[in-house]
Parts: C-alpha cells; sequence; structure tokens
C-alpha cells in the first residue's frame, strides 16, 4: 500500500486532505483534519488527497484496513459441552450474548478433509446435532496434488447452495494446511469476502497455516500461485487431533516449528534438540508410560513458542508490505523442490531439506560455528526430517533465487542463522560460497538420501 505524503509541491499543484464523515447515513467529505465529532454520526479514518495540477485532478484515496483474528487454544473441540466451534470466533461480548439467547438455529458450512473425516466424521455430526445446528458437511480430498482452482470452486457451489449469510456464518475449515488454504481461497471470493474458521489437524498447519492470512491454490505447477491475504475469523487449536496424525506427519510439524526455533529462540531449539524423540512418540499428548507427564509440559511449552513467535512475525506484516521475512527461512528453494517431486515429500520435508542447504550455506558465510551447524543437522535426523535430496541440485538453486529476484523487488532476501535463535537477512551470497556450500552439503549428507521418504 502506498503512502501519501503531505504538502505541495510545483510537480503536484495543489494537494488538499478531506476527512470523511458520516451524518445521517450519508458520508461527506470535510476539509481539514479538524472535526468537530459532535456534529457528525462518524469519523472514517479513510481520507481523501485531492490534488490539482494544469493536466488535471486526481485523487488519492487512503482508506486503512484492520483485521480482527483469535487464535485460541482449546481441549476436546468436538465434545458436545465446549461451544468453541461454533461461537469461539466472536470477539463482540453483546452480540455473543444475544446469540445464545436466540431461539434462531445455527447455520455453519463445513468443509473438512476425506481422511479426517472418516476419523471424526461421526463425532463431528453428533457436536452440530448436539447444538441443534443446520448444517452442511463438504468432505473433499485436500492434497498438494488437488490444490487446485477446481477444488475451491467445487466448495463455492456448494456455499451458493447452501445460502450462506455471510455476516453471520463462517466457513468452517477442519483438515492440514492443505484444507486451510484452499477453504480460505474460497471464502475471499465468495461474496467478496465471507468469514472463516480454521481449524488445523495436523502439526504442521496447528503451527504454521493456522495462524497467518495466506491462502492459496497451486497454478501453472507453481506451489500458491494463486490466492488472497485473507485471515481467518479465527483459528481454533485443539492438540488432541494429533494423535490420530501418522509419526512421518509429526516429523513433518516439526519442520516448521525447528524453522522458528533457528530464526528466533535457541530456548525452542535446545527444546526440539533434547525432547524432539519424546515429542514423536507421545504426538504432543499426554502419556502415562514411558515419559509421564513432562511430555505434556514439553508439548505446550513447544508450540506456545512456535505460534508467539510466528505471530510476532506475521501479525505486523500479513499483507507481506515488507519483504524481509524471517519467516521465509526453509522457502526459498523448498517450493521447487515440493512440486518437482510431488508427492514424495511433504511440505516440511521439503521445507527441512532446504533449511539444512542454508545452515551449510550460513557456516560457509562464517555465520555459524562447525559445532553449531552439526548441532543443527543432529537434531534435523533426532527429528526423522530429511537432511538432504538428490533433486535439490545446484540448477534447482540457482533457478529458485532468480526466480525470487522477480517477485522479492529485485533482492534475494535470504533469512539466514547467525546464530542459534538469531537470525539476519542477506542479499548478496555470490555463486562461489553457493557452490561451495552445496559441495560440501552433498558430501557430508548425501548418504542420508535413504531418510527421504515415499509415500
Amino acid at each position: 500500500m502506498g503512502k501519501v505524503h503531505e504538502g505541495n509541491s510545483d510537480a503536484e499543484g495543489k494537494k488538499t486532505e478531506f476527512s470523511l464523515v458520516r451524518v445521517k447515513s450519508t458520508w461527506k467529505s470535510k476539509l481539514g483534519k479538524k472535526i468537530n465529532k459532535d456534529a457528525v454520526d462518524y469519523v472514517s479514518t479513510a481520507k481523501i488527497y485531492e490534488s490539482i495540477t494544469d493536466r488535471g485532478t486526481s485523487w488519492t484515496v487512503v482508506s486503512p484496513i484492520t483485521f480482527t483474528y483469535k487464535v485460541t487454544e482449546t481441549h476436546d473441540l468436538l465434545d458436545p459441552n465446549n461451544d468453541t466451534l461454533l461461537l469461539g470466533h466472536i470477539t463482540d461480548p453483546q452480540q455473543l450474548e444475544d446469540i445464545k439467547k436466540s431461539n434462531k438455529p445455527i447455520r455453519r458450512f463445513v468443509v473438512i478433509d476425506q481422511e479426517v473425516f472418516k476419523i471424526y466424521g461421526p463425532k463431528l455430526t453428533e457436536y452440530l446435532e448436539a447444538h441443534n445446528v443446520v448444517y452442511k458437511i463438504l468432505a473433499l480430498p485436500t492434497t498438494e496434488g488437488n490444490k487446485s482452482m477446481e477444488t475451491a470452486l467445487k466448495i463455492l457451489d456448494d456455499v451458493n447452495n447452501f445460502a450462506l449469510d455471510r455476516r453471520t456464518e463462517p466457513i468452517i475449515a477442519i483438515g492440514g494446511g492443505v484444507c486451510l488454504d484452499i477453504v480460505g481461497l474460497a471464502a475471499s471470493l465468495y461474496r467478496r469476502r465471507t468469514p472463516y474458521i480454521r481449524v488445523p489437524t495436523t502439526l504442521l498447519s496447528y503451527i504454521d497455516a493456522s495462524v497467518g492470512a495466506k491462502t492459496g491454490v497451486n497454478f501453472a505447477n507453481c506451489k500458491n500461485k494463486l490466492g488472497a491475504y485473507i485471515p481467518p475469523a479465527a483459528a481454533l487449536l485443539d492438540l488432541s487431533f494429533m494423535q490420530t496424525v501418522p509419526r512421518r506427519h509429526i516429523s513433518n510439524g516439526l519442520a516448521e516449528m525447528l524453522k522458528m526455533a533457528l530464526m528466533k529462540h535457541q530456548g525452542l531449539f535446545e527444546l526440539l534438540e533434547e525432547h524432539g524423540c519424546m515429542l514423536l512418540d507421545t504426538k504432543f499428548q499426554a502419556d502415562n508410560t514411558l515419559y509421564g507427564h513432562s511430555s505434556v509440559k514439553v508439548a505446550s511449552q513447544a508450540t506456545h513458542i512456535a505460534i508467539t513467535t510466528m505471530l510476532e512475525e506475521l501479525a505486523p506484516n500479513l499483507w507481506e508490505d515488507d519483504l524481509n521475512r524471517l519467516v521465509d527461512f526453509g522457502h526459498l528453494i523448498s517450493p521447487a523442490l515440493e512440486m518437482k517431486v510431488l508427492p514424495s515429500l511433504l511440505h516440511g520435508e521439503a521445507v527441512n531439506i532446504d533449511m539444512s542447504y542454508m545452515v551449510y550455506l550460513s557456516h560457509e558465510c562464517g555465520l555459524l560455528m562447525e559445532e553449531e551447524k552439526q548441532r543443527i543437522i543432529s537434531c534435523m535426523v533426532g527429528l526423522e526430517l530429511p537432511v538432504w535430496h538428490e533433486k535439490f541440485t545446484m540448477e534447482l538453486i540457482q533457478k529458485s533465487l532468480q526466480d525470487r529476484l522477480k517477485h522479492s523487488g529485485g533482492l534475494v532476501r535470504m533469512p539466514l542463522p547467525v546464530g542459534l535463535g538469531q537470525a539476519e537477512i542477506f542479499n548478496n551470497t555470490s555463486f562461489d560460497i553457493l557452490h561451495r556450500a552445496y559441495i560440501k552439503w552433498c558430501e557430508e549428507l548425501s548418504f542420508s538420501s535413504d531418510c527421504t521418504c515415499d509415500v
């Protein structure tokens, strides 16, 4: 979004600032900054700047947009005694009270990943019927292979048939990151913006896709090339969903958690380094056998730090006005790798391979000590993540970085760790350093290719 600079110049001609006020349902422009608020019903934060030159008149509109959304951790989301799924997005106490007093039935359109539906479909149906909800459940296959506009349009067709009220009836998305992304895009398109709620059922989506504003689908063989920045009305997080997630998908989510640890939080890195195996074994659940109740404490600490650090980076930059983003670590080469080998790598696995190479690059640049490099790679292996892939070639690296230049204002904007839990953005890494790091990476880690899993 552009910035308006006040003041006049000969080139701009005469520039006048107008405030916008509402009086009896009519908006009017008022000259200057001082408004008698007693004489109007409402003063908008929007401004109109009128500029008159000998070539004509131009108007510049500055209209701040504020999004409010909640990220809420809860337990037993599908327990009929828990109304968070239906009402947890509401921030106005009076609105919440009115809904609870009303005899009007709640209506909800739910999109759920079909594999998740196989496990939780009966419980979800029981929950909705216990609350006398008028509902439609749409179970769809949501994988990278069908993360497409066609899937989004299928959702929109059913939403339209349900006759959704876009003001009061948010669409609910239940599933992994692909499901949340597709539903988010569909919601942003229906009547130009319909609220939606994210319910992540994988660890990756729990700490990543659920808390930001990105929506999207794949297009032209590129990951998330079509999309919009529309945050959900709420993200509802329930770790109990993790108990039915396959071990490989827990590991997949730990990659994004490790990303935030390497970029921002040494304490989180040390948690993953020490307790990663336990988190994999317990799937972030209470464990009464080998690990005792310490598993719950570690799981809570790790997810809390990961979400907090992610929100710190995303909240002030939801629309990516600032292209220097630490959360892009591991995402410079991995999108191309992921699409190239689809479906053999999960998203977090591709991200981790990218991060692994970048750790070697950081060491080659003199930013990481050898001991720190080895600790990071050992942690990755301990989290059962792949650290090398034969399709992650020097050619792929060069092409990905060239593509990034096109979409990042002519700069690579490469986040690199400069210690454990610390990072900076770099723009001038030479081909020679990239290549030297790649050679060492291959020499030391190519033996680990057997860790790269196939679906």
